[in-house]
């Protein structure tokens, strides 16, 4: 008797099953990796001036309020109604001060999670878009060890919480394209970017969305379905936003927006804009080592393959919010505004990783690749021989060192044309960023 077709079935779905086992594995070790990373010495320094404090005062206020209260809609500070951020961030603080002692812990706690949340949603977004898991895990593991995504999502700051919501709201973006219901979860991905950091944020983001849909599945826009699960997911930043309005509050309604579009629409002297733009570039080129190297040649490679959709999605995401940065120098000289930037720049580099890993032995990489990595591994001995002068005891020797020897050996293997170097960049880099955060020093400036 034949039983091949019922074998070959009962194959294809322990496959399907394996793959799925598989899939989860990936993302709850990378949770875990991100959950370490981001959670680690939290105490250690206190709230900084200005943002995080003032968001632990707003949320402190909170826990005194009753939950019906209006002020839980519209947090105030002091006597007066704070609009510089929506409040689905203090909400979050406020619950947690709820749960535990109002310290620097439980006030970073929230941020923290919602960071490395993030990670395993970025692992999400490459499955979509890649047509193998070794470029989402190579792109996962970029932006796991990115200095600016760590640091600042380690901050009780609206910046690094809305990152998890951006994740969330892109992921469900490219999922939609196969299922029209993930429109309603990529709708209320958009309503609470526009909760954490504003409509302007907000509607940046969907920009890239839908410019992407227009170019790589234009059909989803004549789709009366997938519409409808945009306006129901965004129904609760609609409310929120006009909540003031119906209530006779229109000035509330008016100051929520202007803040929320600020950052994104103000204008710069024409006498500090060259000034402006250099000091950013320098900045930026600072905190994205070593991972722009390889990002920019992603780009490339991207370009060269804009037929494909993660070389539309890169291309989209990096050209529209980059020029938006650009164009308004958010933040003097760096701010955490630029963070949604850094995973569009992870996929790039990811990708150009994986080409690496794929294309033949024999074939050269780019001479700039040694240059690079080995100015980088000076740079870190130099870093190392003034922190040994400058700050005897403390922890940043170790961590330069760390980063030193990463970059060297990373230099070396490059040149051999080995391929372990990538390997060795992602575990340096990790181990790298672990040590400085168990130092008190993990702010950088």
């Amino acid at each position: 008797m034949n039983r091949q077709t019922f074998i070959s079935g009962r194959s294809e779905s322990r496959i399907r099953k394996t793959q799925r086992w598989i899939e989860r594995m990936w993302m709850f070790g990378l949770l875990l990796a991100a959950l370490l990373l981001f959670c680690l010495n939290l105490d250690s320094p206190p709230l900084l001036n200005g943002g995080e404090q003032t968001i632990n005062q707003v949320a402190g206020e909170l826990t005194t309020t009753p939950l019906a209260s209006w002020q839980w809609f519209y947090p105030t500070f002091g006597d007066k109604s704070y609009v510089e951020d929506p409040p689905l961030l203090y909400w979050l603080i406020a619950l947690a001060y709820k749960t535990g002692n109002d310290s620097t812990w439980i006030t970073r706690l929230p941020t923290a999670l919602l960071s490395a949340l993030s990670v395993p949603l970025f692992y999400g977004i490459g499955r979509e878009i890649f047509p193998s898991r070794q470029n989402a895990l190579f792109s996962s593991f970029i932006y796991l060890t990115v200095l600016p995504v760590v640091q600042y999502g380690r901050l009780a700051i609206a910046d690094s919480a809305v990152l998890c919501f951006v994740m969330l709201m892109m992921v469900c973006l490219l999922r939609s394209r196969r299922d029209l219901r993930w429109s309603l979860t990529a709708g209320i991905g958009f309503a609470l970017i526009c909760l954490t950091q504003g409509i302007g944020l907000g509607l940046l983001m969907l920009a890239i969305g839908l410019i992407f849909i227009a170019w790589d599945t234009p059909r989803l826009l004549r789709s009366g379905y997938w519409w409808l699960g945009w306006i129901l997911g965004i129904i609760p930043g609609l409310v929120w936003y006009t909540l003031p309005w119906i209530e006779g509050q229109a000035f509330l309604t008016a100051n929520l927006i202007q803040e929320s579009i600020q950052p994104f629409g103000h204008s710069v002297k024409i006498t500090r804009t060259l000034t402006g733009y250099y000091d950013y570039l320098l900045e930026f080129l600072k905190f994205s080592v070593p991972w722009l190297l390889f990002a920019s040649y992603g780009l490339g490679l991207a370009w060269t393959h804009r037929n494909w959709g993660w070389a539309k999605f890169v291309l989209v995401w990096t050209g529209v919010y980059g020029g938006a940065v650009c164009l308004s120098l958010i933040g003097s000289p760096f701010s955490a505004y630029s963070l949604p930037i850094y995973p569009a720049l992870a996929l790039a580099g990811g990708a150009q990783l994986a080409a690496v890993w794929n294309s033949p032995r024999s074939q050269s990489y780019p001479r700039l690749w040694v240059l690079g990595l080995s100015l980088m591994s000076l740079g870190a001995i130099a870093a190392t021989v003034y922190f040994l002068l400058e700050a005897s005891g403390s922890l940043l020797p170790v961590v330069s060192s760390s980063v030193a020897l990463t970059f060297a050996i990373a230099a070396i293997l490059v040149a051999r044309r080995d391929l372990q170097f990538i390997f060795i960049l992602f575990w340096g880099m990790y181990v790298s960023l672990l040590l400085l955060m168990t130092s008190p020093h993990w702010i950088v400036s």
